[in-house]
């Protein structure tokens, strides 16, 4: 299968010099290092720099496997589609495994971990993925459209953090709509969030079953939830019926539509901060990752504000893991190809204040 690959802006050799500019935790904050001179002025002016160059990647789902980080992101191409409203351009057919011995250590692709023809189900478009282990197996989560054109998300396996993936030949059932994102609690429990409005379909289940129909919400309407439900022992099965997660105010009121630099809209992420549970996600038109905190992995979840201010680019995906006692915070922006669907992947440190609450960060200096 032909691919369009991007033009190289930084040399293989300076992946890792792109990052030695950290202050000891988690990607560059503080500038260009005096290594990576050729590095053209502008690039200055973001707050990271690209951990991979020679593909476009997004959506980086990271996590901490037998002491390395592995990031499992979707993979961009110029497919050739029109742009719409929907993400039809956003065509991705297959994805890749990288891997790091540290955040600011040399980037590894490990090449094709799963292909769109190697599932047995799936039609098109292999969005943002995330990875799980247990038992000594790995799971690969991932969104596809069926051949009714309809999101599901399916899971595949592997002996291997890197792949390759076996997919199973059927979507998980009671699922739908994107951005899977799996989360292990302290006692084993595994979770799986997932949701996105728009493209992500998630409006046309509001019922309960598919509408093609299904509206999007207006203004004064409550704003569509993102769903949970836990997994079973197999972590290819619902051990229960999705349920809502609900992201309340201060006063623990529901966001309408019209909150939508608060609401929910895509990229569902967990993960747990001195006995609290963080959900973060995408606020997507309005372009914020935000978070709630909550007691539980089911929610409610207290909206607290922006961990990361809008970023070059019409999207955003994210992924939070410790590493180390260090605290990384994994993005996407557009900064190789200014192109809303030619994207790739990032990384930078994130800090949870004494009160528990998350430091903001701007991606554009």
């Amino acid at each position: 299968m032909m691919i369009n690959q991007p033009r190289l802006k930084y040399p293989t050799y300076l992946f890792a010099s792109l990052l030695l500019g950290s202050l000891g935790g988690c990607g560059s904050q503080s500038g260009q290092d005096s290594t990576a001179s050729d590095t053209t002025a502008a690039d200055s002016k973001y707050l990271s720099q690209p951990l991979v160059t020679e593909l476009y990647t997004a959506d980086p789902s990271a996590h901490v496997f037998n002491g390395k980080l592995y990031i499992y992101p979707s993979h961009d191409i110029d497919a050739g589609i029109p742009q719409d409203d929907n993400g039809s351009h956003f065509g991705m057919r297959d994805y890749h495994v990288f891997s790091m011995d540290s955040p600011t250590g040399t980037v590894t692709d490990h090449g094709v971990a799963l292909a769109i023809e190697d599932i047995p189900w799936a039609g098109r478009q292999l969005w943002a993925p995330d990875a799980a282990f247990k038992n000594g197996t790995y799971y690969l989560y991932f969104p596809a459209k069926d051949k009714e054109d309809v999101f599901r998300i399916g899971v595949a396996t592997s002996n291997s953090p890197t792949g390759p993936f076996v997919a199973e030949k059927e979507p998980i059932k009671g699922t739908f709509s994107i951005d899977p994102a799996v989360f292990e609690d302290t006692d084993g429990t595994h979770y799986l969030y997932f949701g996105g409005i728009w493209g992500g379909q998630l409006q046309r289940w509001a019922q309960g079953t598919y509408d093609s129909t299904g509206a999007l919400r207006q203004g004064t309407q409550e704003a569509f939830l993102p769903k949970v439900a836990r997994l079973n022992a197999d972590m290819k099965s619902l051990a229960e019926p999705a349920r809502d997660v609900k992201i309340v105010d201060q006063n623990g009121k529901l966001f309408t539509e019209g909150d939508n630099d608060k609401r929910f809209f895509e990229a569902a992420w967990l993960h747990r901060y001195n006995g609290k549970y963080y959900f973060s996600y995408s606020t997507g038109d309005t372009h914020n990752i935000a978070y709630a905190i909550g007691d539980s992995p089911y929610g409610p979840f207290t909206y607290q504000g922006v961990i990361l201010k809008p970023v070059e680019g019409w999207t955003n995906h994210h992924s939070i893991v410790e590493f180390e006692g260090k605290w990384c915070l994994f993005y996407h922006d557009t900064q190789l190809s200014g192109q809303t669907h030619l994207r790739n992947i990032k990384v930078t440190e994130l800090t949870h204040r004494p009160d528990g609450t998350i430091e903001t960060l701007s991606a554009m200096r």
